[in-house]
């Protein structure tokens, strides 16, 4: 639609500029599909099929032609239908491939979304889970149950009625789930870097208070996506208003959702380096006692599985063209991307020792009636200088 859309303004633009070059015969106008140039009465132009059909076509490009009559243009002959034959059903194979990815991540994002609703009410509920990286968590896991649920909202507008004809429908509905599924997309990024960015100062100790950051952190999160995709909505409407705005190849506003994802994903990278870096070096025996050790074991077991885990494969698609090895970006971006929401709840909640300690004190506590108390675990950051800093767990 967007190639369409700029072949039609360039030849009208082309038509205001050079005028009618023969009063006489017929003047350069636009079919739909090809521009026509000039032509003086009596001549037959042809033109091969538009580029835009090839990918669908059945059978090699042909030819269309038109002739120009005293009264103006014939009908083009043979009909574009004839001439450009296109691929108007998708095979069987293929059809089945998409229902196997449609069911994998429908269940996958179900899947992620029980997961994560009980992994938020585990962290509000108990008192003493509240900290400032319990927060970012809770946030985290918004961001996956909205993401999940404004793409199925997508599917239920886009795919409402089979025979919908997908380049011409354009309603306010299907634009709404359109942008929101890009915002909770991008904001889910940005909380993902948020998660590595707290870690980072977390372990060189720069957070020793974290509420007084966890607003700027919000903000970030929450108001970087909302900058972008308001500046994005506006160009949309203004300047490239087609369809339900779900086609982006060739668009250059699409840059505006697609390249902060890719920088986030780029830093997320780095910071993951440098997370490798820190433990690599705090986890030296010769550095950390022994009380410490399997602390730092269960942070790095966390980061090594969770940080690749996001984002790579998308900032290597995203150097590719939009429909480059379709296959390969529809099962990891929908069916293994799906399961992203339940390994996040599985990491940080699910088996969090602080989460799991405190669902048995309280578990223990009803059975038994027994009234321990109960302390703030808190651990010890070895510094580069050999002194020793007390950072609590959260």
């Amino acid at each position: 639609m967007t190639e369409l859309k700029k072949k039609e303004a360039e030849c009208l633009e082309d038509t205001e500029e050079h005028g009618n070059a023969t009063p006489a015969g017929c003047k350069r106008t636009w079919d739909k599909l090809l521009c026509w140039p000039e032509a003086d009465a009596g001549e037959t132009l042809a033109l091969p099929c538009p580029n835009i059909l090839f990918h669908f076509m059945k059978e090699p490009a042909g030819i269309v032609k038109r002739n120009c009559t005293k009264k103006g243009w014939s009908d083009p002959f043979p009909p574009y239908h004839i001439a450009c034959p296109v691929e108007d059903e998708i095979p069987l194979e293929e059809q089945s491939y998409f229902s196997t990815i449609k069911i994998i991540y429908t269940v996958g994002y179900s899947v992620s979304i029980t997961s994560l609703i009980i992994a938020v009410t585990v962290l509000i509920a108990f008192r003493r889970l509240h900290c400032p990286r319990n927060y970012i968590h809770v946030q985290l896991f918004f961001t996956f149950i909205l993401k999940a649920i404004a793409i199925f909202i997508k599917d239920a507008v886009l795919f409402q009625e089979e025979d919908i004809d997908h380049c011409s429908f354009s309603t306010t509905e299907c634009k709404i789930s359109v942008v929101f599924c890009h915002y909770f997309m991008m904001t889910n990024f940005m909380w993902l870097l948020v998660e590595a960015l707290y870690l980072n100062c977390l372990l060189l100790s720069s957070l020793s208070h974290g509420r007084r950051y966890f607003w700027w952190l919000v903000l970030f999160g929450w108001g970087f996506p909302t900058l972008f995709t308001l500046t994005w909505i506006l160009a949309k409407f203004y300047f490239e208003d087609t369809a339900c705005w779900d086609i982006n190849q060739g668009s250059p506003y699409w840059w505006l959702i697609k390249g902060p994802i890719i920088i986030s994903v780029g830093v997320n990278f780095v910071l993951f380096i440098n997370i490798i870096r820190i433990l690599l070096k705090k986890l030296d025996p010769r550095q950390i006692n022994f009380n410490n050790s399997s602390q730092y074991r269960r942070l790095s077991r966390s980061t090594l599985l969770l940080i690749p885990l996001f984002g790579t494969h998308y900032i290597v698609f995203n150097f590719l063209p939009e429909y480059t090895s379709l296959g390969v970006r529809l099962y990891l971006e929908l069916c293994i991307g799906s399961f992203q929401g339940f390994i996040v709840a599985v990491l940080y909640c699910f088996l969090n020792q602080e989460v799991q300690t405190e669902i048995g004190r309280r578990w223990h506590g009803k059975r038994y009636g027994l009234m321990r108390v109960w302390r703030r675990t808190r651990w010890t950051l070895p510094s580069s200088s050999g002194v020793k800093m007390t950072t609590s767990v959260c």
